[in-house]
């Protein structure tokens, strides 16, 4: 086991959250605290430990004064189970699920169809091919329906959806407003349901949507048709209950239609061709990076888009178009690894649309780290080094099993 020290993001904000109902639970014991007339007070009773010989030992290590709250955040929190037995309506998403997995903007989605679904409806999930997420049930899924589907086929999945239509009969449809496939497929099964969508959603409430329109500096308030687009932040996703996330099938299978559109499959491009304001993946390197040689074979080995701190700009390391931060370039990369970036306000301001960020730095006390959701604590060369060998692993290992 590692001695590394991971941070729990979630359970942090359930500490911080003082109406959240396990706020209590995720809170350390108090051990001082400062008095009204400004001298410190101390639990003397809340200090040490009962030996085997019944005696009061003074632990001097700091674990019972606060110290191991990093450790103890990371303790997995068993949240109250949502259940719907007899669902009285159903709420459909059709999450877009880049890459096989919820995006922020997916699980915005499901806030809003749990809001939708209230205590009597349940949440339907429709999702194609095989997924690699494994956090239905928290995202706040009750039931879960896989449907076939490989690559660019938006005939063949509006086939399916007209199925589920049809036999679950849903009081609405919910897709994501995206460019990464929900807005085209929310438009085709508009029209093939003969329904007239609501685009840009970014609030429902009391039966009306509000959606942006005018080049997004106006607001379109309509009664919430059957079919919505929602907008990123179009609520708060799901994180006081975990779901059912129970699997259910079609009574029918779906038939298969000619397409009329072939998929010829993904196409090479040039990470290092890719703005920055456009890269899903991006590997930025900061004043900790002594070996830049290595960084930019990292960024090849990885297949990652290369950025940098307004440090390592200045400096001349990298060209100024590779500056991200809020003097620099706004990012909204699904992966952003930060290796020896501390973390300055200005560039924490251009991350905070990632998804997922990764840190890789020497200071465990730094700001990176603090806003990182996985931390490795360490040689920034040496991570490095490790990485573009497990890559070339891994590769060798894809090319033997395809042999």
């Amino acid at each position: 086991m590692s001695d590394i020290i991971r941070r729990d993001p979630r359970a942090e904000w359930i500490a911080r959250n003082r109406l959240h109902p396990l706020h209590a639970a995720m809170q350390p014991s108090q051990q001082s605290w400062m008095g009204p007339n400004g001298v410190l007070r101390k639990n003397v009773h809340g200090v040490g430990f009962i030996g085997l010989n019944g005696l009061k030992r003074i632990d001097r290590s700091g674990v019972q004064q606060g110290a191991g709250s990093k450790r103890s955040a990371s303790v997995e929190v068993q949240l109250p189970l949502h259940q719907v037995a007899a669902p009285a309506f159903y709420i459909a998403v059709v999450p877009d699920m880049v890459g096989g997995r919820l995006s922020s903007h997916d699980r915005d989605l499901l806030g809003l169809a749990h809001q939708l679904a209230g205590a009597d409806g349940a949440v339907l999930a429709v999702v194609f091919g095989e997924p690699k997420e494994t956090g239905f049930a928290t995202a706040g899924v009750d039931r879960l329906l896989r449907l076939d589907g490989q690559g660019y086929a938006p005939e063949q999945q509006v086939l399916g959806l007209r199925a589920v239509d049809n036999q679950f009969t849903p009081r609405h449809w919910l897709l994501p407003d995206s460019r990464t496939g929900g807005g085209e497929l929310g438009r085709r099964l508009a029209a093939s349901i003969g329904e007239r969508p609501a685009t840009r959603v970014w609030q429902v409430k009391d039966g009306q949507c509000v959606g942006r329109a005018g080049a997004g500096l106006q607001d379109v308030v309509q009664p919430a048709p059957r079919l919505m687009l929602a907008a990123v932040e179009c609520a708060e996703p799901v994180s006081e209950t975990r779901h059912e996330a129970l699997e259910v099938q079609l009574s029918t299978a779906v038939v298969p239609c000619l397409p009329r559109i072939e998929d010829l499959g993904a196409v090479d491009v040039d990470p290092a061709a890719i703005p920055m304001a456009e890269a899903e993946f991006i590997l930025s390197g900061g004043n900790g990076i002594k070996d830049w040689g290595l960084f930019h074979k990292a960024a090849t080995a990885l297949g990652a888009t290369e950025g940098a701190s307004r440090v390592a700009v200045d400096d001349g390391f990298m060209g100024r178009e590779r500056q991200v931060g809020a003097s620099g370039t706004w990012v909204t990369a699904r992966v952003y690894v930060a290796v020896g970036i501390s973390g300055a306000i200005q560039h924490l301001q251009g991350i905070g649309a990632c998804d997922k960020v990764v840190a890789i730095n020497l200071d465990p006390a730094c700001d990176m780290i603090k806003r990182a959701d996985l931390s490795v604590i360490g040689d920034g060369t040496a991570v490095l080094h490790a990485l573009i060998v497990a890559v070339d692993n891994w590769r060798q290992g894809a090319k033997q099993s395809a042999a």
